[in-house]
């Protein structure tokens, strides 16, 4: 049986009297004599056409028809939309944004916490673990202070972000950005590009980057489910995650995450 992937095909079984002294006589005919049989008439054979649609993408459950508005032409869609969230075109385009600026401070909150938890560790500086951070007194400038300047620099940042997504091109425009414009070139609402957030330039023409976007999504999705075992991590072991490793590494089949659900219970 021929199978054709990414498209339906066509199985039509036939009945016929014919079929057993072809089966018997196969060997010995020529393809002549197979060409004969094959030219027979309509009304000595019964043909029941049977469609099969074959899967053309991979989805997040296999076997799963993905819903119609999610179409695999976003990066990272396999279908996944149990609540049905992306049905309104419009809706479904600030999600796309809202989880790829998700992805992008996950992936930064893992790497900033698992570095500087692991110069603590380490010795190699002296710093708080990372949920205690946020209390540190630092003497260049008050918590008010800080708290006030990053409330502006990212009110600024998200504003034009989001302007961009209502006017896409817009920040992109002369004067839109004290001269630095040409600096960001923007390529696509949430891929601003350019030599300050495209040092690399490795997607540079963004409209055929999909590998690229598939790359940052799926590492940003990864990310995200990190910073939530990193979040339930500190409250139960109130430790850094580093220090959890090296624990669970001393005595990997007595201390895991069932042991110490299992202890904190008690």
């Amino acid at each position: 049986m021929a199978v054709a992937m990414g498209r339906p095909f066509v199985i039509q079984p036939c009945l016929s009297s014919s079929l057993c002294s072809l089966s018997k006589n196969i060997n010995k005919s020529s393809f002549g004599a197979a060409e004969t049989f094959l030219r027979a008439k309509p009304s000595s054979t019964r043909c029941t056409p049977v469609v099969v649609h074959a899967q053309q993408r991979p989805t997040w459950l296999p076997g799963l028809d993905p819903p119609p508005y999610l179409d695999g032409t976003l990066a990272g869609d396999f279908g996944f939309d149990p609540l049905g969230l992306g049905e309104d075109p419009q809706s479904l385009k600030w999600y796309v944004q809202a989880e790829l600026v998700h992805a992008r401070f996950a992936m930064a909150g893992v790497a900033g916490i698992l570095f500087t938890d692991l110069l603590r560790v380490t010795g190699i500086r002296k710093l708080p673990v990372w949920y205690e951070a946020g209390a540190v007194k630092f003497e260049f400038a008050s918590t008010r202070t800080l708290i006030v300047v990053q409330l502006l620099l990212m009110g600024f940042a998200e504003t034009k972000r989001y302007m961009d997504f209502v006017s896409p091109g817009s920040q992109a425009k002369e004067g839109s950005f004290f001269g630095l414009e040409s600096a960001l070139e923007g390529l696509e609402p949430g891929y601003p590009g350019g030599p300050l957030l495209n040092p690399l330039g490795l997607a540079r023409d963004i409209e055929n980057a999909h590998v690229w976007k598939l790359k940052e999504i799926k590492n940003g999705r990864l990310a995200m489910v990190a910073m939530v075992g990193i979040f339930v991590q500190a409250a139960v072991t109130h430790a850094g995650p580093i220090d959890n490793l090296i624990e669970h590494l001393s005595n990997p089949w007595h201390r895991t995450i069932i042991q110490t659900l299992a202890n904190s219970g008690s």
